[in-house]
């Protein structure tokens, strides 16, 4: 498991190929270093943008989060045109770097830049000279010469983003790092929350999230995301799936954020608002962790017979892609309660919102949009 802020491989990458990175040690316990004590992350100013990176939600105050669920808002008003496209971007040059095979969020980063007006360039590792032993600061400074000033990854190893962002001069977005975060996936989750639970509050709310922990850098990001909106969050699953939770959930996130953990599924989905099923990451799993699928399945497996213990109506999510019939039943991830095809609608309208902020980064912050429309970032108007 890997730290907050992780680091002390880093200097491994930096003139590694990919044979060599791909194998860098994951770390050390989720939440052994948090990086902002309660004070600090409640400090920014509201209503400026003030980060020149989005490397993990961690670092991200209150402000900052609604700020980015402000605008998303704003964008989705912007997908509902006849014609979703919006000069925001127009002329800017941003890369998508992805050393993982994605489905929903590269096609979703690039959908969200396009509607921006950006310029795209799409680059798969596999296809690049990474294949040839390119290492990945050399990948950044080509990238960076060849006019890209966004930058989105996506690398297996935990951190991978943190070095790009030591030696790329614009703006570095985290598209996912090993086990350890994945921001945007965290801040659309919260969105298509708050946008289908009535009053439009996750304060107070049962959310449980539910599989493989251990792997997920979705469940670590919205865990800070989570508690920072007041839920009341639980994290179930078999127990050599959960190594190092118990202590990060009692010593709590940020130092005062505590969440549940547990292997007892029929408990933690008691009266739960919502059901987050997590994928069982097969390519990331080490031998001895799970007896079986099947077991898996029959024990912590959401299924509509399950979902009667939480409260009527409750939202059923899914990261994708999913393994149907193993984390959820086919019929529960299709049924009336399910949001999982509403996450990767919302997943558009998150990165529209953070590409946008980030683009319009400063030394003053972007300005958030006006409902009339979507003003070129750093220009001042509304």
């Amino acid at each position: 498991m890997i730290s907050d802020h992780p680091g002390t491989e880093l200097h491994a990458l930096a003139s590694a190929g990919p044979e060599l990175a791909t194998q860098l040690p994951a770390g050390s316990d989720p939440g052994a270093t948090d990086a902002l004590d309660d004070a600090a992350w409640r400090a920014a100013p509201a209503g400026r943008w003030q980060h020149r990176h989005l490397l993990d939600t961690d670092t991200l105050s209150w402000a900052d989060i609604e700020l980015i669920l402000q605008t998303a808002e704003t964008m989705s008003g912007v997908l509902a045109r006849p014609i979703p496209k919006v000069p925001a971007l127009r002329g800017y040059g941003m890369t998508i770097l992805f050393y993982e095979t994605s489905t929903r969020t590269r096609v979703s980063f690039e959908v969200a830049a396009k509607n921006l007006s950006a310029e795209v360039v799409n680059i798969a590792a596999s296809a690049s000279s990474v294949s040839k032993g390119e290492s990945l600061i050399d990948t950044v400074r080509t990238i960076e010469a060849l006019g890209a000033r966004l930058l989105v990854i996506r690398h297996p190893v935990s951190g991978a983003p943190y070095l790009a962002a030591q030696h790329f001069g614009g703006h570095v977005l985290n598209g996912g790092d090993g086990t350890h975060a994945h921001p945007t996936q965290a801040l659309l989750d919260l969105y298509t929350i708050r946008s289908r639970i009535p009053g439009g509050s996750v304060a107070g709310r049962k959310v449980v999230i539910v599989g493989d922990l251990l792997h997920s850098r979705v469940a670590r990001s919205n865990l800070w995301t989570l508690t920072a909106a007041g839920a009341d969050v639980w994290v179930c699953g078999p127990s050599t799936l959960l190594r190092g939770f118990e202590a990060w959930g009692a010593a709590g996130v940020a130092g005062n954020r505590h969440f549940t953990v547990t292997s007892d599924l029929n408990a933690a989905l008691r009266d739960a608002d919502v059901v987050m099923a997590l994928r069982i990451q097969r390519e990331r799993m080490a031998g001895g962790l799970l007896p079986s699928l099947r077991e898996y399945a029959a024990r912590f497996g959401i299924t509509a017979e399950r979902m009667r213990l939480a409260v009527p109506g409750a939202l059923v999510m899914h990261p994708g892609p999913m393994n149907e019939g193993v984390e959820i039943a086919p019929d529960v991830a299709a049924g009336s309660a399910s949001v999982i095809t509403e996450q990767v609608a919302n997943g558009v309208a998150i990165r529209m919102a953070v590409l946008y902020l980030l683009a319009g980064a400063s030394g003053t912050g972007a300005p958030v949009p006006g409902a009339s429309g979507i003003a070129a970032p750093g220009s001042g108007a509304s």
